[in-house]
């Protein structure tokens, strides 16, 4: 029970922060509390480009390491990118401290049967060097038309200790209401999907449906695309408030709920530590406020 109250708690939260109606800044938890139990890194690191030639791999790998050194210790990947190399970069850098990270991983839906799921789960883990995943997601729906098959094949593979927990990305409400419909769809630990403070569409409608059912959401691109939101004159005065920096600004942001796990990309180390400043950041009310003028929803 104690339990159950802590999650409605926090999605009460939640919903509070994202309406806008709170009298103060809500306090950012270093962790996001995931359904059934456990909980996630607020803060991680996407590996969507890298480990193809955009920096040397000695310096995204070393960003990697960075970041864990710094607190962001969740770390996402996925078969497709690089075509499996940045699993690979990955698995080099958790080698001798695993136990330090919680990865998430993601499997095509051109796999999402039950043979091929299992198949791709078992080649991420060669790739990655380990015998499990934290979390294991439907990577987008696709032409996934059967989502029971999905859920029946991330519960064996759970039930198996092959990973701890499963979720989806790129899911709008009604893939969401399907999943919900099968069997087992309600034990969803998360949506990974592109939010920002220049992408705030998910705030229509998926982010409150999520809230509700206690599914967190795992923000990619939460930076948004190309070096334009850095460069805000808002941002960077709420940055000056603090002593910090855009970057660490617009992470916070993302984070300000409690319920959004926000994972940023970077293959250079010292973008990685501006990042890392959003774990010590709270935002206040008057920020959100300058913010949400900056960046209506």
């Amino acid at each position: 029970m104690e339990g159950l109250a802590r999650r409605q708690l926090g999605v009460a939260c939640a919903v509070v922060a994202l309406s806008g109606g709170s009298a103060a800044a809500q306090p950012r938890a270093p962790a996001v509390e995931l359904p059934h139990g456990g909980s996630a890194p607020a803060l991680g690191q996407g590996s969507w480009h890298l480990a193809q030639g955009r920096h040397p791999a000695a310096e995204e790998e070393e960003a990697l390491r960075t970041g864990i050194s710094l607190g962001m210790t969740l770390i996402d990947t996925a078969e497709v990118y690089g075509q499996g190399r940045a699993e690979e970069m990955v698995g080099r850098v958790i080698a001798g401290q695993r136990d330090k990270v919680f990865l998430v991983s993601k499997v095509a839906p051109s796999h999402a049967t039950a043979n091929g799921i299992r198949a791709a789960c078992a080649a991420s883990l060669a790739r990655l060097g380990t015998d499990h995943l934290d979390l294991y997601l439907l990577h987008w729906r696709g032409g996934v038309s059967d989502l029971g098959v999905v859920a029946d094949s991330f519960e064996a593979l759970r039930t198996e200790g092959r990973i701890r927990r499963w979720g989806v990305s790129n899911f709008r409400v009604a893939d969401m209401e399907d999943l919900f419909r099968v069997r087992g769809g309600d034990a969803c630990a998360a949506n990974q999907v592109r939010y920002s403070l220049t992408d705030r569409s998910i705030e229509a409608d998926l982010l409150p449906w999520c809230t509700r059912h206690g599914v967190p959401i795992m923000a990619y691109s939460p930076l948004g695309s190309g070096n334009d939101l850095l460069r805000s004159p808002a941002l960077a005065r709420v940055a000056e408030r603090h002593e910090s920096n855009p970057a660490a600004v617009a992470l916070a942001w993302t984070m300000r709920s409690g319920h959004v796990i926000s994972i940023p990309e970077s293959g250079a180390a010292a973008h990685v530590r501006q990042n890392a400043a959003a774990l010590s950041l709270r935002l206040t009310a008057q920020d959100l406020g300058d913010l949400d003028g900056a960046f209506p929803a």
